[in-house]
C-alpha cells in the first residue's frame, strides 16, 4: 500500500511516499479505506521525535482520517463494510489504508464531504477541550 512513510526521526521535509504493509483488523479493529487525513501541529512534532508519543521507526505518520471501512474485527459492532466514518488514529492516517480500534471511529453523515469530515477529529476535539475545559 502507499503510504508517507517516517524513516527516522526528522522535518517533514524527509517523509518518503513509498510502500508500506497493509493493515489487517485485528479483534475490537476496523481498517478504513482513507479518503482524507487532517494534517495537525502534532503530526509535525511527532515526525521530529518532539512529541510524548514516539512510535518505533518506521511508521507512517497522520492522527486523524475520514474514508470507508474496508474490513471489520472479530467483536466489532454498530459498523458495516462501506460505512463512511471518521477516526482519531494516533498515526497511520497518510496511507491508503490504517487499522483504529473501533472505538475511535465515528459515522459520517450522507451530504457531509469526506475531506470535511477528516479534519474534525482532532480540531474540533481540541476546540471544545480549549473553550469547555479549559476556558470554562
Amino acid at each position: 500500500m502507499k503510504a508517507m512513510i517516517c524513516a527516522a526521526f526528522a522535518p517533514v521535509e524527509e517523509l518518503q511516499h513509498g510502500d508500506f504493509s497493509a493493515p489487517v483488523a485485528g479483534p475490537g479493529e476496523v481498517v478504513i479505506e482513507v479518503v482524507a487525513a487532517g494534517v495537525n501541529y502534532p503530526d509535525v512534532l511527532i515526525v521530529q521525535g518532539k512529541n510524548q508519543t514516539k512510535p518505533a521507526v518506521p511508521f507512517v505518520p497522520g492522527s486523524e482520517a475520514a474514508g470507508h471501512i474496508l474490513a471489520l474485527g472479530e467483536g466489532v459492532e454498530g459498523f458495516a463494510v462501506g460505512d463512511r466514518v471518521i477516526a482519531f488514529t494516533g498515526i497511520g492516517a497518510f496511507a491508503e489504508q490504517v487499522r483504529v480500534p473501533a472505538t475511535q471511529v465515528w459515522p459520517v453523515p450522507d451530504g457531509v464531504d469526506l475531506e470535511v469530515a477528516a479534519g474534525i477529529a482532532i480540531t474540533y476535539g481540541t476546540s471544545y477541550h480549549a473553550l469547555k475545559d479549559r476556558a470554562g
